[in-house]
């Protein structure tokens, strides 16, 4: 399978870039129409998070998600085999100086995003830009798929720590002044999380983020990918937010 994910990373990026992001369109909405992937799980999720919306405002957005999915999966794709001179031109930065201002203090600063736009070209564009990143990730289940992934990321240049073992690696990576990329929107067991409220209904997330920054000092600085047009994205860099001083519970949790 390993062989055959570089067969199509080549292919793809051989393409113009606009017709191959077309070509992930598709993809994409063949996955959600078609395929129907968990698409009884987004349409669910969707009108949990936005219950006054039609019916066919929730399909909509549901189709429009596949179809960035499909996107991102082309664009990382071409990432692997071009590198990141395949985003030259069309991306754009704003608020860059929030995380200047941030790694002055010499404590780094951790990177709070989330599952926005292409958030798996932040890393790769940071590390164009010269900073050190080192990013917490999960594996995915298929071992092939997994293995390309992490090879495609550190070959950009990425550090990758396993979920379960990076709280050491991250502390010494900031000590060092580098980032470190936190994705926060996702689900954790009641016995390992803490509850926040998200789209108005208690949400169970990791504490880890925000003891982390605590513990480092590290501010924590949010930035979103979002996608403007077809080919061209936005990356936003928003104030930084300083570590709580009191690493109680209810700190942490008002915190995260």
């Amino acid at each position: 399978m390993t062989v055959l994910l570089q067969m199509i990373s080549r292919a793809v990026a051989i393409m113009p870039l606009k017709p191959a992001l077309r070509l992930g369109r598709a993809l994409g909405w063949m996955l959600g129409r078609v395929v129907r992937y968990r698409r009884p799980e987004v349409i669910a999720a969707l009108r949990s998070a936005f219950p006054d919306l039609a019916a066919s405002d929730v399909r909509r957005i549901a189709d429009e998600m596949y179809k960035q999915q499909g996107m991102n999966l082309i664009e990382m794709l071409r990432l692997s085999v071009l590198g990141v001179v395949d985003l030259q031109g069309r991306v754009v930065v704003e608020g860059g100086g929030h995380l200047e201002g941030a790694l002055r203090g010499g404590r780094g600063a951790i990177i709070l995003t989330a599952h926005v736009g292409n958030w798996d070209m932040l890393g790769v564009l940071a590390n164009q830009r010269g900073y050190r990143v080192t990013i917490i990730t999960k594996g995915v289940k298929n071992e092939a798929l997994n293995r390309f992934w992490s090879t495609s990321r550190e070959r950009l240049g990425l550090k990758l720590v396993p979920a379960r073992e990076s709280y050491r690696a991250c502390l010494r990576a900031l000590r060092r002044n580098h980032l470190v990329g936190f994705i926060l929107d996702q689900n954790m067991t009641e016995r390992e999380g803490v509850f926040v409220d998200f789209f108005g209904r208690p949400a169970c997330t990791t504490p880890g983020l925000a003891y982390m920054s605590a513990h480092s000092g590290a501010p924590v600085v949010p930035v979103f990918s979002i996608r403007r047009s077809l080919s061209e994205h936005m990356i936003l860099v928003l104030p930084p937010i300083e570590p709580v001083r009191d690493k109680n519970d209810e700190n942490i949790r008002n915190a995260t």
